[in-house]
């Protein structure tokens, strides 16, 4: 009995130990991010001076404007103002439109909400959601982080079958509704399903999603049909690769395509996320034998860069060993994804900007440009490609409705950048000023973001943070 005793103590010593040693870890993680609090509250009255304004309500530029900012949200827009209370930023005859909204984003740490903002992102919609995501949420809302407005799906629902750890398997009708409520008493956004749902499941989600007035964000299950997600109470479709897979059966077939535009088209209230950049990536990790290199992931998460990094160029290795044809494949696949996408929107699909940004090898924040690339090659003017990084998210969720365009009453998430957009869409790689709720952010702050990403070391802190997703959701 003593030794049992004796056993139990050292035991509760050790439990003891592992906790504050975790404690400890994520303390220190958490004063490597204190670059993103606040220096001082953003100023309640902010007048932007002479700036060319695309207000992305239309295809126009509203030359030489003032814009007044007071508490966060886009006060008035004149020829002219004058507000000797307000702090000033000159605008010097730069171009001001709304911040980028990235729609498809998996959020890993803090340092990636530096590199969205760096990367004119003012915006973001996470749909891998674990507990970590609801304390951001609730530090960003509090003004005690400087970062993108900040959206999240609760975990992945999928079926019964077992597809990785990283989802969440529902069996029973009865345990879908509850996990949805669940979600929505907890304070995620929205709902996101997942490959592998049946019929009687995916019933069970929509139902209480629409009691629960959330929003789903689909990605198609290969278990339904595909038009059974033109559902009213699914917000987004996602992924142009699933039009290819499910639908088409892998067939690049242009008439079966149509028969989905088609559907699209009678789904007015669906919009549409292609996320062409993560499905391109395949053919880099085929192409490019330094892609693993530290220098071409840096701003990648360092856990995500050891292990699904490098899963996703082993698995692409070993198919390319396999099959030699593959590199080719993948390469017009993506070029047919290309004409799905001018498709969509010739027929008037709107079409929302997401990167899956956060996985494998696609980078936060500097991966929608290469995203909004693929749109203009597609065959959207430089206003149209805007627009699915503006203003059509803002018309995608009621909890958006308040982003994406620069007008009276919106928030105040903009960019100032040295050249027109609508002509040159490389400008907002570098955008000169970011704003944030009115708050203003330089270049200088810009670049610091960038540089504490690419040098942060927080393998083990991500590792628990995800351990207590499968705890807690597990």
């Amino acid at each position: 009995m003593k030794l049992l005793k004796r056993l139990l103590k050292i035991i509760s010593i050790l439990a003891g130990l592992l906790l504050i040693a975790i404690l400890v870890i994520l303390l220190i993680d958490s004063n490597n991010t204190s670059f993103l609090k606040p220096d001082s509250e953003a100023s309640s009255l902010l007048l932007v001076k002479n700036v060319n304004i695309i207000p992305m309500t239309s295809d126009t530029v509203l030359y030489h404007k003032d814009l007044l900012i007071e508490n966060g949200k886009i006060s008035r827009i004149a020829d002219s103002i004058n507000e000797t209370e307000a702090e000033i930023l000159e605008g010097n005859n730069r171009f001001l439109l709304p911040g980028l909204i990235d729609m498809h984003v998996h959020v890993w740490d803090k340092y990636e909400l530096g590199l969205y903002l760096a990367n004119g992102v003012t915006s973001v919609r996470n749909l891998w959601g674990i507990p970590m995501h609801l304390r951001l949420k609730e530090a960003i809302n509090s003004g005690n982080m400087i970062a993108p407005e900040f959206f999240t799906s609760g975990p992945k629902l999928t079926g019964p079958e077992f597809i990785g750890d990283d989802n969440l398997q529902l069996t029973t009708v009865e345990e879908a509704k509850a996990k949805v409520s669940s979600y929505k008493e907890r304070g995620y956004d929205f709902i996101k399903t997942y490959y592998g749902l049946t019929p009687d499941l995916y019933d069970a989600i929509l139902e209480q999603a629409e009691l629960s007035n959330m929003d789903v964000v689909a990605h198609a299950s290969q278990n339904v049909d595909y038009t059974y997600h033109f559902n009213p109470q699914i917000a987004s479709i996602e992924h142009t690769e699933d039009i290819v897979q499910l639908p088409l059966d892998f067939k690049m077939d242009t008439l079966e395509l149509q028969k989905i535009v088609d559907d699209f088209i009678a789904s007015p209230h669906t919009s549409f996320c292609p996320t062409l950049t993560v499905f391109n990536n395949i053919h880099v990790l085929l192409s490019d034998k330094d892609v693993l290199s530290e220098d071409r992931l840096k701003n990648m998460n360092p856990l995500i860069r050891m292990v699904d990094s490098k899963a996703q160029y082993d698995r692409w290795e070993y198919t390319k060993f396999q099959d030699s044809t593959i590199t080719e494949r993948i390469e017009a696949q993506h070029n047919f994804h290309l004409f799905i996408v001018k498709q969509l929107h010739d027929n008037g699909v709107r079409i929302i900007c997401g990167t899956d940004a956060g996985i494998g090898i696609t980078e936060p924040g500097r991966s929608i440009h290469q995203e909004m690339a693929f749109y203009k090659e597609a065959g959207l003017s430089n206003y149209e490609v805007l627009k699915t990084a503006t203003a059509n998210p803002g018309k995608t969720h009621k909890l958006m409705q308040n982003l994406g365009t620069v007008e009276v009453g919106k928030h105040a998430n903009l960019l100032l950048v040295e050249t027109d957009p609508t002509e040159d869409l490389k400008t907002l790689e570098t955008p000169t000023y970011v704003l944030i709720k009115g708050m203003v952010l330089n270049q200088q702050k810009l670049n610091l973001f960038k540089e504490k990403a690419a040098d942060r070391n927080n393998l083990i802190p991500t590792a628990l943070r995800y351990a207590e997703n499968l705890w807690i959701e597990k």
